[in-house]
């Protein structure tokens, strides 16, 4: 029985076929069970931050499984423990400012739409705020809450009808978030960057139009950087970026994906003691959630990044992708920050075409060449590679990418 046929009978097609079945990874390359190498430039969605087998992770997660591995949340211990308070430390939060621990980015989302339904609750002090705004292209998860948060029809329809009071707003319409944003909101979550819609950052103003109509609201301004912090960027958390935040301070930011390196867990970071005291005793729980081995995998991977000067490395070497993929025929609107870059396939023969819908056909065949990159959209190509890639490892890329543009437009026209 081959493996496609195992996957088949034994797992749900939630995922679809998978692409290959991978039995080994090192630093930015895995390997197949037929021994092909690739150049992983996606990097589990935006995930393993330091690469794959990162010797500072290796050793905090076999070190903590050998002191203590799993204990209840009647407990807590040291990694957990030293984990909330670095994390507080990089957001740059306030005294009274807190964390909850979580598994997964959504599971992140779905503690920050219950602390969004506190803001409305009678003992909260603002009784009839229960509806939450969230953006057109949002991504947020596929839990019920979450994927009431997220737009794309495709995933709401088969589950409808979603959770009730929940409105999405226009893309960087500024005037139309201000509107939207009344009495009646208790939160507006939104993505610094979205991720899932093709790497798209809102135009400028727009966050701080957001945290002005909130505050003037007495609505919470929720992050979601599931997907764009823990350096993503070229900084801890994407509302840093001078260029994407514009200085504001959210009430509460979700983070997952890149805090563990691969190791799942995820966060709500409250901020402020006035946004914490809005989740009590009893009110939230998971089993796993903030576990000493995906606390000290985080600790490992927080701690490099800061030792090994990964920030101003991302932000070199992402400056430096962007420069060059602009260079590269057939390659057009390329967008993003950091290490979260994505681009748009054009006909390099053709110098007014348009951009065409076979982002999937050129990840195909950039996959038969030995690169892993994502079709996030029919069109639009995603990089999210780990943060320790260097130039040359992605000079190799874009030194293919040309002749893979060229084929594949050519095979689709």
């Amino acid at each position: 029985m081959s493996w496609q046929d195992d996957y088949a009978q034994t797992m749900l097609p939630v995922f679809g076929t998978p692409k290959a079945k991978l039995v080994s990874a090192h630093g930015c390359t895995v390997t197949d069970d037929a021994g092909k190498d690739y150049l992983d430039l996606l990097g589990g969605i935006a995930v393993n931050t330091l690469g794959h087998g990162h010797p500072a992770i290796t050793e905090a997660v076999t070190g903590q499984l050998s002191t203590i591995d799993h204990v209840s949340n009647f407990f807590t211990t040291d990694p957990q423990l030293n984990l909330a308070s670095k994390l507080l430390e990089i957001a740059g939060a306030p005294a009274g400012s807190q964390v909850f621990f979580a598994n997964s980015g959504t599971e992140a989302n779905e503690a920050a739409i219950k602390l969004a339904r506190r803001v409305g609750a009678p003992d909260a002090g603002s009784p009839g705020r229960s509806k939450i705004i969230a953006v057109d292209g949002a991504f947020h998860g596929r839990t019920i809450g979450a994927l009431s948060l997220t737009a794309k029809e495709v995933y709401r329809a088969p589950f409808a009808p979603l959770m009730p009071e929940v409105a999405h707003v226009p893309f960087g319409d500024i005037e139309a978030v201000r509107a939207a944003v009344d009495e009646t909101v208790a939160a507006v979550i939104i993505e610094p960057i979205q991720g899932e819609r093709g790497v798209r950052l809102h135009p400028d103003g727009y966050l701080t139009a957001v945290r002005e109509a909130t505050s003037a609201a007495g609505a919470l301004m929720i992050l979601d950087e599931v997907q764009t912090g823990i350096g993503r960027t070229g900084h801890w958390f994407a509302f840093q970026h001078p260029e994407i935040g514009e200085g504001i301070m959210p009430d509460a930011i979700t983070v997952a994906k890149g805090l563990a390196g691969g190791i799942p867990i995820g966060g709500l970071i409250t901020i402020g003691e006035k946004v914490s005291a809005l989740l009590g005793t009893g009110q939230h729980g998971t089993t796993f959630g903030g576990n000493p081995v995906s606390a000290a995998a985080a600790l490992a991977v927080l701690d490099t990044i800061e030792t090994d000067g990964l920030l101003a490395h991302v932000r070199e070497t992402g400056d430096w992708l962007a420069e060059q993929l602009t260079a590269v025929p057939g390659v057009t609107g390329a967008r993003g920050a950091g290490l979260l870059r994505s681009f748009a396939i054009t006909d390099p023969q053709q110098a007014d075409a348009g951009e065409l819908p076979v982002a999937g056909a050129l990840a195909a065949a950039a996959q038969e060449a030995g690169f892993i990159i994502n079709p996030v959209t029919p069109d639009r190509i995603r990089l999210a590679p780990p943060l320790i890639i260097t130039p040359a490892q992605l000079q190799d890329f874009l030194d293919a990418l040309p002749a893979l543009i060229a084929e594949t437009v050519k095979a689709q026209s």
